[in-house]
């Protein structure tokens, strides 16, 4: 139907609709771009840098308690090697390597996407360390996107934890990314989290803002 076809209140409607549309606020969030990394367990520390060894803090992250540490490992693969990962603290219950669709290609694996600490039934890989070199059995994943907003901030934009947003963004390689998944706690604090190939794709940089629309 096109717009000569709609009836006065048809017409009355959608002119509405655009008016709310162009009035309504603008849910901003920042751009966090997370590259290659891992999270060891004290097990997995111990065995790659020795006993009794404790993580050294290099840089803190965006999300409170979380830091780079000073320590990389080298990661293993079939196909090749990526050296100097960078390890991520606080330490976890279960090692996770999280990389992106380029490094899988260098490493020779495939990879599902997941959210942080979904890690059953994905690939292992090797990691090696001054001290050591270990084969996880798994842990291996593309982190899926993600919102992380305090439990205030999604009260604000009349969001919860577990819901969905498609994040628009505008520049040169504009676009969309739908299904993005909000994760709110009073732990987190507000980014958007996002590998470096989607970066990448869009030209995105650190801390740039882009916009949130809720998903019905």
């Amino acid at each position: 139907m096109s717009m000569y076809e709609l009836t006065p209140l048809q017409l009355q409607q959608v002119v509405e609709e655009a008016v709310r549309e162009a009035l309504r606020p603008r849910m901003l969030v920042p751009v966090g771009i997370s590259a290659r990394h891992i999270h060891l367990t004290q097990e997995d520390l111990a065995r790659l840098f020795g006993h009794g060894y404790t993580l050294t803090v290099k840089k803190e992250l965006s999300q409170p308690g979380q830091f780079a540490a000073e320590e990389t490992v080298d990661v293993i693969g079939p196909k090749g090697t990526i050296r100097h990962v960078r390890i991520l603290g606080p330490l976890r219950s279960r090692t996770q390597i999280e990389v992106s669709q380029s490094d899988l290609r260098t490493l020779g694996l495939n990879a599902p996407v997941r959210s942080s600490g979904d890690t059953d039934d994905t690939p292992g890989v090797t990691l090696e360390g001054p001290c050591g070199r270990i084969t996880t059995r798994d842990g291996v994943i593309i982190a899926d996107r993600h919102v992380h907003l305090s439990l205030q901030e999604a009260a604000r934009f009349h969001l919860k934890d577990g819901d969905y947003v498609t994040i628009r963004i505008e520049g040169d390689k504009c676009g969309t990314m739908g299904h993005v998944l909000v994760r709110a706690s009073e732990k987190f604090r507000m980014d958007f989290h996002i590998d470096t190939d989607d970066a990448n794709a869009f030209l995105l940089k650190q801390g740039q803002l882009v916009e949130m629309i809720p998903e019905a």
